[in-house]
């Protein structure tokens, strides 16, 4: 959270100040354009006006754009208190948000994942974007099923496994959509979309939509398997938030699902085993869904500090810490940033300046 600060500002400033650049460029080609040439050619002004209903929509965006800049012509002292604002108020919303992490992270992470359940899909609904809507919908089915499963006060021994896999193939699959997203949107700039006659503008919005249903999801995926990973954990017996266990751990028993080492999964097939630092084994899915999906660095039974370098060691594992490092960034740019825009607005309103963002 802390890291986001800077990179947030930078890109914000940047924003701003490529907006204010383009205003005054613009601006000033207004009035070359605008300034009375008729005097020089007899007073002959040639037009080829075209009515709105028959332009095209590149004409119709055009025209609007030329709209706005004319709207914010001689703005410029206003624009910079609204850029002050918005700074201030970056900084003192990521130090409020730090502390409050730190002092209350229960509810900021409640705060958290509701804000990112739920911005998105009032934006969509006034967008009329019905295609993640339609995904949103399946998603949040899926996930309450699971939430339900892992929270009940009697659990089976194969929902633990179940939750787990659920929630590991989520986290694949947002890295999967997430890569190809990217890969396909450097496909475009590189102009590689003409060998194969497809317009630029439909492959940047398909690896733009790729890319955010898998930084979106991956999120949600994280924080839900977060809350359930806790309740589902303690539920069993062998982990507890606070103080020391209360069972004791058998050296042949998982203490993240309960069951011995050498059960066969749902397929009949035997789960490799994995041992920690701290010596203690655990079944693959229910340790990889503990650490990587479920954000827990520490032994589920000791709470040793676990070696995440150890644990993978294959060099093609290692890029899901960082795509999970990036979840976690991304977390919030999509849940605080759109309330923090708002906020400004707000401020902007009250002290009568005309928001051009």
């Amino acid at each position: 959270m802390a890291t986001s600060l800077p990179l947030s500002i930078i890109v914000l400033v940047l924003f701003e100040a490529d907006s204010l650049l383009r205003s005054s460029i613009f601006h000033s080609l207004m009035d070359v354009v605008e300034a009375p040439h008729h005097e020089q050619f007899g007073a002959v002004r040639l037009q080829n006006e075209i009515a709105y209903e028959d332009m095209s929509e590149e004409q119709k965006w055009r025209m609007e754009h030329a709209k706005l800049h004319a709207k914010h012509k001689g703005h410029e002292q206003m624009h910079v208190e609204m850029f002050v604002i918005l700074i201030v108020t970056l900084v003192v919303a990521q130090v409020a948000l730090v502390q409050w992490k730190k002092r209350h992270f229960k509810s900021y992470q409640l705060c958290t994942l509701l804000g990112m359940w739920l911005i998105p899909v009032f934006v969509c609904v006034q967008r009329q974007w019905w295609r993640f809507l339609v995904t949103w919908v399946f998603y949040s089915l899926f996930s309450t099923l699971i939430w339900y499963k892992a929270t009940r006060p009697q659990i089976s021994g194969t929902t633990p496994r179940f939750v787990y896999k659920w929630f590991l193939f989520l986290h694949k699959l947002s890295y999967v959509l997430g890569i190809a997203g990217y890969l396909l949107i450097m496909f475009t700039l590189l102009g590689m979309n003409l060998i194969f006659g497809l317009r630029a503008n439909v492959t940047m919005d398909a690896g733009l939509l790729l890319l955010f249903y898998g930084l979106y999801y991956g999120v949600l995926g994280r924080d839900m398997a977060h809350i359930c990973t806790d309740r589902m954990a303690c539920k069993i017996g062998y982990y507890t938030q606070e103080g020391l266990p209360r069972k004791v751990l058998e050296a042949d028993v998982c203490a993240v699902c309960g069951n011995h080492l050498d059960a066969e999964n749902s397929d009949g097939e035997a789960e490799a085993i994995y041992r920690l630092s701290c010596s203690h084994t655990f079944h693959e899915f229910c340790i990889r869904g503990w650490c990587v999906v479920g954000k827990q660095q520490t032994c589920p039974y000791c709470k040793e500090k676990v070696d995440l370098k150890r644990m993978f060691k294959n060099p093609w594992e290692k890029p899901h810490l960082f795509f999970g490092q990036l979840l976690d960034w991304i977390r919030y740019l999509v849940a605080w940033q759109p309330l923090i825009v708002t906020f400004v607005h707000g401020i902007n309103k009250l002290f009568g300046l005309e928001n051009f963002l």
